[in-house]
């Protein structure tokens, strides 16, 4: 096959990277080659100039670092690095899941503290041990694992999504099949086009969510993968993806406490952070919602426990309080402590707790809120779309 097969192409964009190298190549394939053989690190995509035949292979992709736009370029990405799943026991996985499955935090390959490992990047150096990440270089049955940073617990396995090939499991934001007609047989819009419709899901600003050609996705949490249609009268319509008949595994191991957005989340606390009790998910009284535990199998939406089903910025539910609709709940931090891990024995390790206050002009403000005053959502640091600036994480590393 086609070496560039491998790789997810963006036109017209550039990225900043530190790690790189500079080739002369006469097309992409070469640039492709050189990224292949690359040996000053791990090569995770390269970019493509046509008019100077510049070839420049890159340590990061463009979930690592800052995008921005670039006429003549064209950017491959590794594709194996951005999937977020994992095919069979994952030795291939690359994604950047890092914390185990009980949520400590992973110790990094090349550290020798509090666990002396047997699997490093100098002895392993196609086994992608990069960083902290989960990976399976010992092909592992039980999938990616990792060292973790608790010294009573030299290592354990990462809780990392299988991904979907020809079926699809819960809800289907893992399905990588390539079915591109809808449920009435419509023929799929492709992700990258914006006619007959205009939309925001393009591969350039989703790369995670693998929306190449006019296959069938789930990137927005939606019931089931769906696509844009090429009719102009219908915008958008469901896929028939059958359901896989092996379901994913019940674990007792997932998150009894915080870890990034809470979206794994599966503990008991059933309280708002200003103590009203939540209303139970398959309930519609006193609010109307359309979470429902039937059609989101795999959200933990159980009893009326704060969940994260939609990619909030925490755990949250629907309050028991007919004047207030939702509310985020307050979960412990994941930081390896005995309050937020049940049954893990105490390491000293305690998550500081960030302000939600400013004092002065706030410049030393490090909380979470991320709306403006009048609602809007705020731009990440690191993206240069919509708006293109300058304040970015690498130029104000303190700030």
């Amino acid at each position: 096959g086609n070496i560039l097969d491998d790789y997810l192409r963006t036109d017209g964009v550039w990225i900043f990277t530190r790690n790189k190298q500079f080739y002369k190549t006469n097309d992409e394939k070469e640039c492709a080659e050189k990224c292949e053989a690359e040996r000053n690190f791990n090569c995770r995509a390269f970019l493509f100039t046509r008019k100077k035949l510049q070839c420049l292979t890159l340590a990061e992709n463009a979930k690592m670092t800052v995008m921005f736009n670039s006429t003549d370029a064209i950017l491959y990405e590794k594709k194996i690095y951005l999937l977020q799943c994992k095919r069979g026991i994952g030795k291939d996985y690359r994604g950047m899941e890092a914390k185990t499955r009980r949520g400590i935090p992973c110790q990094k390959w090349a550290e020798k503290a509090p666990h002396k490992p047997n699997y490093t990047p100098e002895k392993y150096p196609n086994a992608g041990l990069d960083e902290n990440y989960c990976r399976n270089p010992d092909g592992d049955e039980s999938g990616p694992w990792c060292y973790t940073t608790d010294p009573a617990t030299r290592f354990d396995y990462c809780n990392i999504p299988v991904c979907e090939g020809q079926c699809m499991l819960c809800n289907g934001e893992d399905y990588h099949g390539e079915v591109s007609r809808t449920e009435s047989g419509l023929e799929c819009q492709r992700w990258d086009a914006q006619e007959p419709h205009m939309h925001g899901f393009t591969p350039k600003h989703f790369p995670e969510k693998d929306l190449k050609m006019n296959y069938c996705r789930n990137p927005d949490g939606e019931l089931r993968p769906w696509c844009f249609t090429t009719s102009p009268t219908k915008r958008w319509e469901y896929c028939n993806i059958p359901h896989c008949t092996t379901h994913l595994p019940v674990s007792g191991l997932v998150s009894q406490c915080l870890s990034g957005k809470g979206e794994d989340y599966r503990g008991r606390i059933a309280i708002t952070e200003s103590g009203n009790a939540c209303q139970h998910w398959n309930m519609q009284f006193p609010h109307r919602h359309g979470w429902i535990p039937d059609r989101y199998p795999c959200k933990g939406l159980e009893e009326n426990y704060c969940r994260n089903p939609d990619g909030e910025k925490r755990p949250w539910c629907y309050t028991m309080n007919s004047s207030l609709r939702w509310e985020y709940c307050t979960i412990p931090r994941c930081g390896g402590t005995e309050q937020g891990i049940a049954g893990m024995s105490n390491v000293p390790v305690q998550v500081p707790l960030t302000e939600e206050c400013y004092q002065g002009k706030g410049q030393n403000y490090r909380g979470t809120t991320s709306t403006t005053v009048s609602g809007k959502k705020c731009q990440a640091w690191n993206s240069m779309f919509p708006h293109r600036h300058e304040k970015t994480p690498d130029r104000f590393p303190e700030a």
